[in-house]
């Protein structure tokens, strides 16, 4: 497990595990080890996205202005209604239109319904940001310092949890198209097939 999705699960006491499996319909063990599963996941997602200097850049304007953490420290807020707040915007530009089959990937492994995993990809995405964004803050990390500690955590992931990595390959691969995330993620696709 990376140190960013640690150290979020470690901040997610059990009574937040339980009241994040509530909204989402499932017990709080359940919500436990779909979190556990969607943070690598969303983390590996950003890698790739600051894997190159505009995106890099672009990821740390974002977290400048809009993700300082705070998000940690009200959970109830981003409950209330996970639709409405930053989730799906910040889906929208790590998956883009790769969520379904990142999706259904997740629902398969965790055994969550489609929409279940929907919603706790939405809840974990500001949170994943907001956790990214105190690191930076903490850490004074530059445009590349991010890329780097991003680079490291999807690394790491991918050593644990190789699988779940397969599925953001899947994912990134659907469309042949050729880009340079489907080349990285089946270089490390690869490395686990040996």
């Amino acid at each position: 497990m990376d140190v960013l999705t640690r150290d979020l699960m470690e901040q997610l006491s059990s009574g937040a595990l339980s009241e994040i499996g509530k909204t989402v319909g499932v017990d709080e063990s359940k919500a436990s080890s779909a979190l556990s599963a969607a943070m690598p996941l969303l983390v590996s997602a950003l890698a790739n996205n600051a894997s190159e200097p505009s995106g890099a850049n672009d990821l740390l304007r974002a977290l400048q202005k809009d993700h300082d953490g705070s998000v940690l420290g009200d959970l109830g807020g981003l409950l209330q209604d996970p639709q409405a707040g930053e989730g799906p915007g910040i889906l929208k530009h790590a998956l883009g239109q790769k969520r379904p089959v990142v999706e259904k990937g997740l629902s398969q492994k965790t055994g969550l319904s489609g929409d279940q995993i929907g919603q706790i990809l939405t809840i974990a995405a500001p949170l994943v940001m907001g956790m990214l964004g105190k690191t930076q803050r903490e850490k004074g990390l530059d445009a590349s310092g991010l890329a780097s500690m991003l680079g490291s955590a999807k690394q790491q992931d991918a050593e644990d949890a190789p699988d779940l990595l397969g599925i953001l390959n899947t994912a990134f691969d659907a469309d042949k198209d050729g880009s340079a995330v489907d080349d990285v993620m089946g270089f490390v696709g690869k490395m686990f097939k040996k």
